[in-house]
């Protein structure tokens, strides 16, 4: 009778040895999916400030040696704008049209696009790609939430 007793159920520490097993698994799982997820996110981040770059470009071709900040006029309906999967929101930047532009912006005739994570989106935790950015001489930025430059790592991703 004893032995069939002991073939009922799982002991103790073999639920204890499957519980560790399952806690190491997760402890590893876990970030590598939130980084692929983060890294996801940049990717509809760079997306945008390249195709809102285009759509400067195609206004420049059109409407004379000017650029536009009137978000109408590139097909949005304000500035900044979330885009994606709401994640990101972007802005542009023009001098002549009386704002000012990023530090890293050329000279007028000209536009900066920003990138930037929306407020109480998760993507703020992404420390190191906080900012993408393109200029209207086709230089890509990143920034981290410092401020430090991370082109090199983060547009080649």
């Amino acid at each position: 009778m004893q032995s069939s007793y002991r073939n009922r159920g799982f002991t103790l520490i073999e639920l204890m040895v499957v519980v560790v097993i399952a806690t190491i698994l997760m402890i590893v799982a876990v970030p590598t999916y939130l980084t692929q997820i983060r890294q996801s996110r940049r990717t509809d981040a760079r997306t945008a400030v390249l195709d809102l770059a285009s759509r400067e470009e195609r206004f420049f071709s059109t409407n004379g040696a000017t650029y536009t900040a009137v978000a109408g006029s590139l097909g949005y309906g304000a500035f900044p704008s979330v885009v994606g999967s709401g994640y990101y929101q972007v802005n542009v930047c023009s001098p002549a049209g009386g704002c000012d532009a990023n530090a890293n912006a050329p000279a007028a005739p000209s536009y900066y696009v920003t990138a930037v994570p929306t407020a109480g989106s998760t993507q703020l935790q992404d420390l190191t790609c906080q900012t993408f950015a393109v200029d209207s001489t086709g230089n890509q930025f990143s920034f981290d939430n410092n401020g430090n430059n991370t082109t090199a790592t983060c547009w080649s991703q």
